[in-house]
Order: structure tokens, then C-alpha cells, then sequence
């Protein structure tokens, strides 16, 4: 292939993303300057251009690379890029995520990451009113490629593109029938995982039409199966424990001396069933009129398992000020004997691990549609510009369920009449476990609607190239809810009490793109964004990137730009929720380190505010042929951010005698955490920053064809609301660590391929108290064979 202009263009840009990740079936590339390209369309830009090459870092990953990897979810695949920090949900997420995927890119939270679907939004999924995309209702059967932009890129999308943005293109254009079937297993027996699916596809005179079809099923892991699982010890423990204390063989009560290991009932790989359904179609309607069109359904039965409901009531004492005269428990005196006493209020606190109901079982099953279609074509106005309206409808519900919840004011009745059977520490008889025990039921869901048009093309030649623009409009309507069990609603649970959520907004943006060739050599890149929201009002974002490329083998490039993030739903419209979080209680109140605390949402929220910066330079060294490295420096900051206040600083300062810390947190200075309350506000700040590096090397040896490809980020700091979480791990926040590296080496010739992928993740602290958390290193061998028989290839 001769050197063009587009020919090195299209290079330069290959070369920022994984040799290794990126494959061809053919490439064309004009022999001649003068020869007519295609236009493209490339993630990060509404411009269609004739090359790839944008100011942007972008990781291009292919199905060839994922079939590779053996991956079998869309999170699997992300969570294992070395851009991505933080704690996103995934199977791994046993409580609290509902079987829920999610990306977080750069750690920065996965609601400042955009997910796309080939360009276009895709509806929010989960059990209802949720605040990002369930990548597991994206099939990997359907994927064609999945390109990364690590760059902030609300200019160009809006809203929730702080982070950067996953672009997944889905197949089109395939021609006959392919079924794929996958399985894997853990090295233990368990946790298997077997995926099917089919496509099939057909071309006509002026059209494509691919079809296809997915099941997966993941099996569950128990914690306590692996031999490194520290047991737990939980102070809810089976036999009860009335005020801390529990009665010994001779009947005196005593401090509990044991906890309950609740490893044993508890996933660490969450099971799942996925049943998908996908369509594609493109139809030539005649004068430069292209009909597009495509349709996504998942349906995803999905269950976490935890240990049996821990039940936590306060009972009144008879004969204690301020307690019930007719419902409360009699202290005995071997209570009494033991310093069992009721508190100030009259109450004393009973705590039991309900395992004679039976382990805390959740369900969801979940339904995702999602319906895109859109006529583009071409004006003849200077040298042709390219128009696009589409129409894009995404809906999700979900029902839950948990099994064996335990109704609070059921058990503080069934304590008062069967006083002898709750403390006696023997199990409870069938007839009380049908009274205290029910089936938890919620239900939610998430609607979007998409209105769009984009023109764009050439407004006018310059020496140096013509000045290429994008300019278009957006309408969108997104909504969510969630109702809880009515038993959860009116706090009778001893699960956390939780109020209904419901709400709506609409926002109308316009946004302009200009891609202008000061040289041959230098290239400017500018967009601006204007949105104007139901709810907050109005929004503005930019965006001005360079390339330079001194020779052929150097181009620097770099993007500043601006960004921000609108309150959703929950955030927005979302009732009072509680959560019980990894706190340490000062006063010493507290007998578990997993504190409740009350949620609450604010419908007068104003959106996050971002500024990014992203600088790098890409190499190809004309003296090594297949070579090429990429260096990107990149920094994100974030400000206004929609976030909680420190709890633990709040209990901290409490402590210590500030008062309005605890009327902040609505904590009494003696330390009572019964109203604990953490409100969502605009106070949060995010700033970290970090080195990319990619070197890919493509070549010819001893008879075969190389791909060496490693991919590197290196975690220079990570400050979120003050705090420094650099080189971190903590269970709720996630991991930090500052290195993470992925290096692959594959050997093939024809039909055959050997390819072998490790992981890396560096050295980190616990969070909590320092400890030292050893670097994990990750092998994975492949091996691919293609057979062909009697003129079938397969």
C-alpha cells in the first residue's frame, strides 16, 4: 500500500489503540491522494471524516479479541481494561447491586461514564429509576467491536460523559449462519459458565438484514468454598443475643463470645440467565436514502444469596419508664444477675440471626427494549453534506424479590408472646417462623425517549484541507421508579426502610462541531454544547483538541475540555433510603461495623462540573516496522459534585464535640445513630490523574505472525471530597491501585492461533487500617483452530 494522507491518517489513529484488539477482514486505501473515501463516523465526533484520526485517546477492542479472552459479558470485558478503577457492580457484587453490571472508567464512578450503542444512548436498566446502564443487556454474541474513548466528551454527547465514553458496535452487514457455544468451569467444580448463540444474515440488491440470538448461564460460587476466605463474624448469631449477652449451659447470661460466619451462605459469583434478541437492518431507499434500523431485547433472571436476615428490634421492659405496659419482655433475674438493664428509653435491644427461616434469597427478573431507527442522506449543497434523524425508545422493568425477609413488628410480637422460646437460644418452631417470615416483593423500571438530527459535511476549503463541521439537535425524555414492598415502605422490615421513587425530565440540546486543518500538519478540533434541562435549567460545555504530526512516525495530540453531569432520577426524585455502611462508631454504641444510615435525595440539585485535559504522543519508528507506542498524560476534575458528606468525618467530629456536624447528621452528642442521615448535595469534588501507555508490535518470525501488545495505566492520584484514595482498596470504595498492566503475545499462520494474556494489578492498602494487600498477577492461555469441512468454514 502506497502512503496517502489518509493512508498515514488512518494509521496514526490504528496505532492508539491495541494491535492485538483491533482486526481486519480487508482494508482499502486510495493509491491515489485525489481518490474518493468513504466518510466514517468515529467515536468522540459527529464529523464524518475520510480518516480515523481525532485528538482523542481511543482502545479499539474486536470480537476476534473477545472470543480470544473468553469473555461472556460486556462488563467482564471492560473491567478487565486497565482505565478502569473504582468499584463498578458486576457478577462478582453479591449485595446490594440486584445483578447488576456496570463500567467505571478511571474510578470515577459508573454514572460519569456514557454507554453508547452503536452512537446512540442507551436506555438506564436495573430494578428501577437507575443512574446507569446494566451492561448485561448487551450480549457479547452481538458485538462487532467495542471502542473505549478515555476522554471527557460532554461537548459532543452531553450529559454523563465526564469520564469518557463506551461506544459498542454492534454487527451488521454479515452474510449466512454462525452458532457459537462457549463454556468454562472454575478450577473447583463450580462456577460454570456456558454461553449460546446464534446469527444469521442476508443481503439483498440495496440492503442488509442480520438477525441473532443469546442464552447465557452463570453459576453461583459460595464464599466460604475457597480456603482463603477469612470467616466472618458477625454479632447476629443464631441462638439471639438480648443487650449483648447470651445464656450459658447453667442459665447465667453472659457477653457473647462468638460471632456467625456468614461466608457460608454467601456468593462471591452471583448465578444469572440471560436470553437476548437482536436485529439489525440497513435498506438503500433510493436518491442517496439509507433506511436504518435496530432492536435489542434482554430478558435477565437473576439471584444474589446472603446469610439469614439479621433482626434487630428494640423491646420495651416492663416495668421501666417509658415502656409499653402490655407489650414488653420480664427481665429474670438471672438477666438481672447478669446486667441485663433496660436503657433510658425503657427498651433493650434483641438481636437474632434468623437462620431457622432460611438464607436471604433475591430475585430479579428484568425485561430491556430497545428500539433505534433513523433515515440518513446526503444534500447537494457545496460538495455534498450528510443528514441523520433517528428515533430512539429504550424502556426497562424489573420485578424483585427477596426471599425469608423478616417482618420486625411480626418478631417484636411473636418476643412478647413467646418470651421462653425466643431467649431460650433453641430453635424457633415452625408455626413462629411462619409468622415473622414473608416474601419481599419491589418493582421499577426506566423509560427514555430520543428525538435527534445532525447535518454535517465541508463548509469551505483551506490550503491545507477542507474545514469539515457538525451541527445538530437532540430532544430527550428520561424517567424512572421504584416501589419498594409495602412492609419495607412503612419501615416494619428489619431490613432498611425505603420510600417509593417516581420522576421525569426532558432536556432539548443543540451542539456544533468544527474540524479545521490549519497545515498539513497541525488539525484543530472545536465543539460546543448547549443543553436546557426541566430541572435545573441550562448547561454549556466545550471542547478544543490538536494533532500535530511532525513526521511520519510522531503525532502529539491533546484535548481540553469541559464537561458536566445532570442529577437523574434517583437523585433527584428518589425517598428516603437506608443503607448500612462500613463505618466505626466512636462511642463504642455500635456492636457491628456495618452502621444504618438514612439516604435521602434532593429534588433542587444543580449538576456536576468537569474540566479534562489529556496530552500524548504517538510513535511509529520507521526503523522497526510494527512498531508503534502511545503515551497519554490525562487529568480529571470535578467539581459540584452530586455526593454524600463523609459519614465517618461526621462521626468523627460529632465525637469531638461539633455540633453542627451532628446536626448535620442528625446524631445526638451521646452518640445515638437511630436517625443517622447522610443527604445527597452539590459539595463533592473529584481530581485525579494518570499515564496511558500502549506499545503494539506486529511482525514476521520463524514462520509465523506476531502480535505483542501491553497496555499500561499508571495512577498518578485519585482525591475524591478530600480524601486521597491513590494506591487504596476499601469495601466502599473500591480499588486504586497505581499500576495496572495488560500484556498479550499471540502466535498464529492460517487457521491456527496460540495467544497468551496476563493482568496485573500493583500493590495497594486497605483503607481502613493500612494493611498491606499483595499485587495480583492474572495468566490466561488461548488457542484457536479453524476447521473447514466439505466447503463449510467453522
Amino acid at each position: 500500500m502506497q502512503k496517502s494522507i489518509i493512508g498515514k491518517a488512518v494509521r496514526f489513529a490504528l496505532l492508539a489503540a491495541p494491535v492485538s484488539a483491533v482486526g481486519f477482514s480487508s482494508v482499502a486505501v486510495a493509491q491515489e491522494e485525489t481518490a474518493k473515501v468513504e466518510r466514517i463516523e468515529v467515536t468522540g465526533s459527529r464529523i464524518q471524516r475520510q480518516d480515523m484520526e481525532t485528538a482523542s485517546p481511543i482502545t479499539v477492542i474486536d470480537a476476534a479479541a473477545i472470543r480470544m479472552e473468553g469473555f461472556t459479558s460486556v462488563d467482564q470485558l471492560l473491567q478487565a481494561q486497565t482505565s478502569m478503577a473504582g468499584a463498578a457492580v458486576g457478577s462478582t457484587t453479591n449485595n446490594g447491586a440486584d445483578g447488576v453490571a456496570q463500567v467505571d472508567l478511571r474510578g470515577m464512578g459508573s454514572q460519569r461514564t456514557l454507554v453508547l450503542l452503536n452512537g446512540r444512548r442507551m436506555v438506564n436498566s436495573g430494578s428501577g429509576a437507575d443512574s446507569a446502564v446494566d451492561l448485561n443487556s448487551i450480549p457479547v454474541a452481538m458485538i462487532a467491536r467495542v471502542e473505549i474513548l478515555k476522554d471527557g466528551a460532554s461537548a459532543v454527547y452531553g450529559s454523563d460523559a465526564i469520564a469518557g465514553v463506551v461506544n459498542i458496535i454492534t454487527k451488521k452487514d454479515f452474510e449466512g449462519f454462525q452458532v457459537d457455544l462457549n463454556g468454562s468451569s472454575t478450577d473447583k467444580g463450580d462456577g460454570e459458565t456456558g454461553e449460546l448463540s446464534a446469527l444469521y444474515g442476508f443481503s439483498t440488491d440495496r440492503g442488509n438484514y442480520t438477525f441473532g440470538a443469546a442464552y447465557s448461564d452463570r453459576k453461583g460460587v459460595i464464599q466460604a468454598d475457597r480456603d482463603w476466605t477469612e470467616p466472618g463474624n458477625s454479632s447476629f448469631i443464631p441462638t439471639g443475643t438480648l443487650g449483648g449477652k447470651v445464656q450459658n449451659a447453667q442459665g447465667e447470661w453472659v457477653a457473647r463470645g462468638a460471632g456467625y460466619d456468614f461466608t457460608k451462605d454467601s456468593w462471591y459469583q452471583t448465578p444469572s440467565k440471560r436470553y437476548s434478541l437482536f436485529a439489525n437492518a440497513t435498506q438503500e431507499l433510493g436518491n442517496d436514502l439509507v433506511f436504518t434500523a435496530d432492536a435489542l431485547y434482554t430478558k435477565r433472571k437473576s439471584d444474589q444469596q446472603l446469610a439469614p436476615q439479621p433482626g434487630d428490634i428494640m423491646l420495651d421492659v416492663c416495668g421501666a419508664p417509658g415502656a409499653d405496659l402490655v407489650n414488653c419482655i420480664t427481665l429474670t433475674p438471672a438477666m438481672i444477675a447478669g446486667g441485663l438493664a433496660a436503657d433510658d428509653t425503657g427498651r433493650i435491644n434483641y438481636r437474632r440471626r434468623t437462620n431457622d427461616v432460611g438464607p436471604r434469597v433475591y430475585e430479579q427478573d428484568t425485561d430491556t427494549l430497545r428500539l433505534s431507527t433513523g433515515l440518513a442522506g446526503t444534500l447537494d449543497v457545496h460538495t455534498g453534506m450528510n443528514w441523520d434523524v433517528s428515533y430512539t425508545f429504550g424502556k426497562n422493568k424489573a420485578d424483585t424479590s427477596v426471599a425469608n425477609s423478616i417482618n420486625a413488628v411480626n418478631m417484636a410480637d411473636s418476643v412478647y408472646a413467646n418470651q421462653a422460646a425466643w431467649f431460650s437460644g433453641a430453635p424457633l418452631t415452625p408455626a413462629i417462623v411462619d409468622e415473622i417470615g414473608y416474601l419481599e416483593q419491589a418493582n421499577g423500571g426506566n423509560k427514555q425517549h430520543i428525538v435527534a438530527g445532525v447535518l454535517s459535511g465541508d463548509l469551505f476549503d483551506l490550503s491545507a484541507g477542507a474545514v469539515g463541521f457538525a451541527i445538530g439537535a437532540e430532544y430527550r425524555r428520561d424517567s424512572g421508579y421504584y416501589n419498594p414492598d409495602p412492609v419495607i415502605v412503612a419501615g416494619e422490615g428489619t431490613a432498611a426502610q425505603q420510600d417509593p421513587t417516581n420522576g421525569s425530565y426532558d432536556v432539548v440540546s443543540f451542539y456544533q462541531e468544527v474540524s479545521v486543518p490549519f497545515s498539513e500538519k497541525l488539525t484543530g478540533e472545536f465543539a460546543l454544547r448547549f443543553d436546557d434541562y426541566s430541572t435545573f435549567g441550562k448547561a454549556s460545555t466545550w471542547k478544543v483538541g490538536l494533532t500535530y504530526e511532525l513526521s511520519d512516525e510522531v503525532m502529539f495530540r491533546g484535548v481540553a475540555a469541559t464537561g458536566f453531569r445532570a442529577p437523574n432520577v434517583s437523585e433527584l426524585f428518589g425517598g428516603n433510603t437506608g443503607s448500612y455502611d462500613y463505618l466505626d462508631d466512636p462511642w463504642g454504641n455500635e456492636q457491628d461495623p456495618q452502621i444504618l444510615v438514612n439516604y435521602t435525595s434532593d429534588a433542587n440539585l444543580q449538576p456536576e462540573e468537569s474540566e479534562s485535559f489529556t496530552a500524548g504522543v504517538v510513535l511509529s519508528p520507521a526503523q522497526i516496522e510494527g512498531l508503534s507506542m502511545t503515551v497519554d498524560y490525562w487529568r480529571f476534575k470535578v467539581s459540584n459534585a452530586i455526593t454524600r458528606l463523609d459519614a465517618q468525618a461526621g462521626l468523627n467530629n460529632c465525637f469531638a464535640g461539633d455540633i453542627t456536624a451532628c446536626e448535620t447528621f442528625k446524631i445526638t452528642p451521646e452518640g445515638d445513630l437511630s436517625n443517622f442521615t447522610n443527604p445527597l448535595t452539590n459539595v463533592g469534588n473529584q481530581d485525579t490523574s494518570g499515564i496511558d501507555l500502549n506499545i503494539a508490535y506486529r511482525f514476521e518470525g520463524l514462520g509465523l505472525t506476531w502480535n505483542i501488545n501491553n497496555d499500561t495505566t499508571w495512577l498518578l492520584k485519585f482525591k475524591q471530597d478530600g480524601l486521597d484514595y491513590t494506591n487504596t482498596i476499601d469495601g466502599n470504595f473500591g480499588g486504586y491501585a497505581e499500576l495496572r498492566n495488560n500484556f498479550s503475545i499471540q502466535a498464529g499462520q492460517g487457521d491456527w492461533s496460540v495467544t497468551y494474556f496476563n493482568r496485573y494489578i500493583g500493590k495497594t492498602e486497605y483503607l481502613a487500617d493500612g494493611s498491606r494487600i499483595d499485587a495480583v498477577l492474572y495468566h490466561n492461555i488461548a488457542a484457536s483452530y479453524f476447521i473447514r469441512v466439505s466447503g463449510i468454514s467453522g
